[in-house]
């Protein structure tokens, strides 16, 4: 009741404090993030050792358990390591705990990786090294498709064109695009010709590593201008593969011709996306940090124009999933609920009690307490989201029961030829206790409290 109390003693502070959170309260919640989940640290590292042909087993004895065993020993912060092997591909997931520092525990996976390197099987690639946590999800969707472009110029288009320009919205990430044929030039060997000619696939291997090489040359002085010297053997076109040498047999020099075909092909293709029927692709969108999903999605679409503008005109970009609409809806149905409540509940109060200022008081409170709930969430560091919006909406029931037993029992009491302020704090006393022992006590019930009575005062 002391809050009460002093309520009615500084009800003007109440009141221009009041006014401040209207003014302040659009600002606010402008800057506030809006997004789906809240932010859940839980950092976990990812890193994906590739070794085409290796089968599970030896991915599991020659990579996997040699690397968990030095992660455990290099990496700080470790809460648990979880690992999968496939054929060709191993996925290891290090759990850190919620206080670690993702950047370091990055830091320290790749250099561990780097040494790693020396003992797995010879060839391996350095792994991919990816981070992500609870609150990292997909947020849009974008399918590409169109007539006239087959799904190696798709995937090429999206990997090499599309994605990277997306990656520069703030808070966005683009994994790879999904579906399509990635581009790979292809020897495709004539086995019959080649065993005609005595030969083996590894020499044309050999012949295309050997005179597919960019050498470092340096500079020439002629006169009194010195020149800089190129030495690229590396052939500036696909079809140019097609005229080296393979090797001189009777004194007839074989080339790649001879026995092979090269091409601008594709790599086997691992996934399919079909869209309307036909075969397209498909790139992700996640959110990464502490960015608005509102915000992101609004960069995403203000730079597709720009991007299409640069590329075949026959190219569609077209979103098939957008989870700002899902955050928008949430958003707009408590703002409604806010709003409905407010309204339903003053005409209430206007019905059975016939008090204007009572219905003024209640339609003030209600909506000034959730504004003033968001500006706290906010100054908390917390993002406008379905759990801080569910918790709202349930508050809005909490406020209108509140606020409709308060203002009641108050005009009883004035009814008793009470005076104002003895009337006020003998309301507020009566179901005081049974209000909060019944809604337990939270920032909307005693935020509800103080403008009820402030606002009761000065009305």
């Amino acid at each position: 009741m002391w809050i009460v109390k002093l309520a009615l003693a500084r009800p003007y502070t109440f009141i221009v404090l009041s006014l401040v959170l209207l003014l302040i309260c659009p600002v606010v919640l402008l800057r506030t993030p809006v997004d789906i989940f809240p932010s859940i640290n839980i950092p976990v590292v990812s890193v994906i050792w590739t070794y085409n042909g290796l089968v599970p087993s030896e991915m599991e004895t020659r990579i996997v358990s040699i690397f968990e065993r030095s992660l455990t020993t290099l990496v700080n912060n470790v809460e648990h390591i979880e690992s999968q092997s496939y054929n060709g591909v191993a996925v290891i997931k290090v759990f850190l705990q919620p206080t670690a520092d993702i950047n370091g525990a990055i830091s320290e996976v790749i250099a561990e990786s780097q040494v790693g390197l020396k003992q797995f099987p010879p060839g391996i690639t350095p792994p991919l090294v990816i981070s992500y946590d609870a609150s990292s999800v997909p947020i849009v969707q974008l399918g590409l498709s169109g007539s006239g472009l087959s799904e190696q110029q798709l995937n090429d288009l999206g990997t090499n064109f599309i994605r990277p320009q997306l990656a520069t919205v703030p808070g966005a990430s683009l994994p790879l695009p999904y579906g399509g044929k990635v581009r790979q030039v292809m020897v495709d060997i004539d086995s019959h010709q080649l065993m005609a000619k005595g030969l083996s696939p590894m020499d044309v291997v050999n012949a295309v590593n050997a005179q597919s090489v960019i050498l470092p040359s340096g500079t020439a002085k002629i006169g009194r201008t010195e020149y800089n010297v190129a030495l690229n053997g590396s052939p500036s076109a696909v079809e140019a593969l097609n005229h080296i040498p393979v090797k001189v047999v009777n004194g007839a020099t074989l080339y790649i011709q001879d026995v092979a075909h090269v091409r601008d092909g594709y790599a086997v293709q691992q996934n399919i996306v079909r869209q309307d029927g036909q075969r397209g692709v498909l790139l992700t969108v996640q959110k990464t940090g502490s960015a608005s999903t509102l915000s992101i999605v609004s960069a995403i679409y203000n730079v597709i124009p720009k991007i299409k503008a640069t590329l075949p005109s026959q190219l569609s970009i077209k979103p098939l999933f957008d989870q700002s609409l899902f955050v928008r809806a949430s958003l707009s149905g408590v703002v409604r609920e806010a709003g409905i409540a407010a309204v339903l509940t003053s005409l209430m109060i206007l019905m059975f009690l016939g008090s204007w200022r009572s219905t003024l008081i209640i339609a003030i409170s209600i909506p000034l307490s959730i504004l003033t709930s968001l500006v706290i969430l906010s100054a908390l560091g917390q993002t406008i989201n379905i759990m801080t919006l569910g918790g709202l909406a349930r508050a809005v029931g909490i406020l209108v029961d509140d606020a409709t037993v308060t203002i009641e029992n108050i005009e009883r009491q004035m009814a008793m030829k009470k005076e104002l302020n003895q009337a006020i704090l003998e309301g507020m006393d009566q179901i005081a206790e049974c209000a909060n022992v019944s809604t337990q006590p939270n920032s909307n019930n005693i935020i509800a409290m103080c403008l009820l009575t402030a606002d009761a005062w000065f009305l």
